[in-house]
């Protein structure tokens, strides 16, 4: 599991399109829900494991990872799309991942869908950005029960001053480097990063009218001081895929899977455009829910 290094306990129903990616019962990345049935993540949380959507599941509408409220949903995945690229042309190059739900989830205060960005978009530099997360505290400290959802502020960092300083530490080692589809943040001052296990999980910064999906947690050095710039996957650079993605995909057959959960209040025991019927959240929506979350909490 991966948590904010430097983070701070999240409230309930901060961070709605935050998510835990289950595999076979078990946390073991974040993910981000981006409309009613899709969420993004990261490519690299799927090696090494099983492809089939049935051994994955996704909590939704949680701030304590294994302690549930009745505001959380659990819902079955039916398709896993990973980008054709990934690490076709370096390490961690194109790491993004698409999960299509079963059945579409009912927004509600603590489950709302994070806007996706403009293709090749730049938040300002001035942009205030955020990460969230769930897991270890340090390289050698894990995060203890009830694994609170946390937060840190961070700045976004030019990718050729990342590059400096990674080449800074790891000297000539290119398979470190930054590249266009990846971009940085963090923060010297406080020392916020994200953590091993972190992986998949947003960076989000609040923009006019609307909190946008700026990056996914990717990778990074360790997570100790002194502390080195996070590196996110661009999800600017992906939009048009995300976007084609979800249009050429066939809604699943929900006859063959089952509802929504609602957890119950016990703790779980675990390790670690458009087609018809497709819900496609357009700014604009994403203004209104957010003006609603708002409103609401």
């Amino acid at each position: 599991m991966g948590k904010i290094y430097g983070g701070r306990d999240v409230v309930a129903g901060q961070w709605p399109w935050q998510a835990s990616l289950l595999y076979q019962g078990s946390h073991i990345c974040g993910a981000v829900l981006i409309d009613s049935r899709w969420l993004v993540s990261t490519a690299h949380c799927f090696l090494n494991k099983s492809r089939a959507p049935e051994d994955y599941q996704v909590l939704l509408g949680s701030t304590q990872l294994y302690q549930h409220t009745q505001h959380t949903r659990e819902m079955s995945v039916s398709r896993i799309i990973t980008h054709p690229d990934f690490e076709k042309f370096h390490p961690f190059g194109s790491d993004i991942a698409m999960l299509q739900l079963l059945l579409p989830v009912n927004f509600t205060a603590y489950i709302v869908p994070a806007c996706l960005p403009a293709p090749g978009m730049r938040p300002p530099s001035h942009a205030s950005c955020w990460i969230t997360g769930w897991g270890m505290l340090s390289e050698d400290a894990p995060l203890l029960s009830p694994f609170r959802l946390q937060e840190g502020k961070v700045g976004l960092i030019e990718n050729k001053f990342c590059n400096i300083l990674y080449g800074q530490r790891l000297g000539k080692d290119t398979s470190s480097s930054v590249h266009e589809e990846m971009l940085c943040a963090g923060d010297f001052f406080t020392g916020k990063a994200i953590c091993q296990g972190d992986s998949g999980g947003p960076l989000v910064c609040d923009l006019p009218r609307a909190w946008v999906l700026v990056g996914l947690a990717s990778w990074g050095l360790d997570c100790r001081h002194p502390v080195y710039p996070s590196v996110f996957t661009s999800v600017a650079y992906f939009t048009n895929w995300i976007n084609e993605t979800q249009r050429l995909t066939p809604l699943p057959d929900p006859v063959s899977g089952r509802p929504q959960t609602r957890l119950p209040h016990q703790r779980l025991w675990a390790a670690g455009s458009p087609v018809p019927g497709t819900s496609l959240v357009p700014p604009q929506t994403c203004l209104l829910l957010l003006v609603v979350l708002r409103a609401l909490c």
